[in-house]
């Protein structure tokens, strides 16, 4: 097994070169692979630290992952300054630089394309969070007369059933303002991205998440989407949190480098 591997930060066009204003990883230094009309950001690690049985157990280390998305994004953060740049999952190697290049010959059309796809565009988030637990219930109905002493039992149950039902039609609500926010910010975008909502625990939020979505926004519009954002979380009952721009992971992200 080869001691080192090739890591691969992102892909851009070549005739742009960062490669001597960022560290990678570990402080490695940032190179440019090229094949043709394209280039990858590279930099040499450890294969014991990032080859197959490494990484099984370095992602499960919390600070070893923080430190290494650190110096991902950093990376990805200085070229995008010069160019449009397609970021690669983190963790994204090859055995070397040659397996890289010919990475770039092979795909150099799926690459192409990315990058014209984000050229001009940077990604915003827009994440909204309802509040159902306690005021968009409904009250329970009142109990008929003499029902719950008779059968306080069943009265107990029926109100209970009012509460839960009284949050399923609050929750309903607050997905359809969802749908009804995403279709008005898709109208504003170039590209979205719709993800799932992200673990409350992890992520240390209240209430209900019903909007976690990525907008690629023409640089033209910026300004014009971040309004329509404002004026909606201004009139919904909704919280609305926009955040960005970023570099445009939602969109660039290019899959399946294989370890050659």
């Amino acid at each position: 097994m080869a001691e080192t591997l090739s890591y691969v930060y992102a892909i851009l066009r070549a005739g742009v070169d960062i490669s001597g204003h960022v560290a990678g990883i570990a402080g490695s230094e940032v190179r440019l692979v090229t094949s043709g009309g394209l280039a990858a950001l590279v930099s040499t690690v450890d294969a014991a630290e990032f080859g197959e049985q490494g990484l099984r157990k370095n992602l499960e280390d919390m600070r070893w992952l923080e430190t290494t998305v650190r110096a991902h994004s950093r990376v990805v953060e200085a070229a995008i300054t010069a160019a449009p740049v397609a970021p690669l999952a983190l963790a994204t190697v090859y055995y070397n630089d040659d397996r890289v290049r010919a990475a770039l010959a092979e795909r150099g059309p799926a690459f192409a394309e990315v990058l014209e796809l984000i050229s001009g565009h940077a990604e915003w988030g827009v994440k909204a969070f309802a509040d159902v637990s306690r005021k968009e219930q409904r009250e329970p109905t009142a109990s008929g007369p003499g029902e719950a002493q008779d059968r306080p039992g069943q009265a107990y149950l029926g109100k209970l059933r009012e509460r839960r039902k009284g949050q399923a039609e609050a929750e309903r609500d607050a997905w359809q303002q969802a749908e009804e926010i995403h279709a008005a910010l898709s109208d504003l975008s170039h590209a979205n991205r719709v993800h799932p909502p992200q673990n409350r625990e992890l992520a240390g939020y209240q209430g209900l998440m019903v909007l976690n979505d990525a907008y690629l926004v023409d640089e033209a519009r910026t300004e014009e989407f971040i309004a329509a954002v404002e004026s909606i979380a201004a009139e919904s009952a909704l919280r609305i949190e926009l955040t960005g721009p970023w570099a445009p992971y939602s969109f660039a992200m290019v899959e399946g480098a294989d370890r050659r």
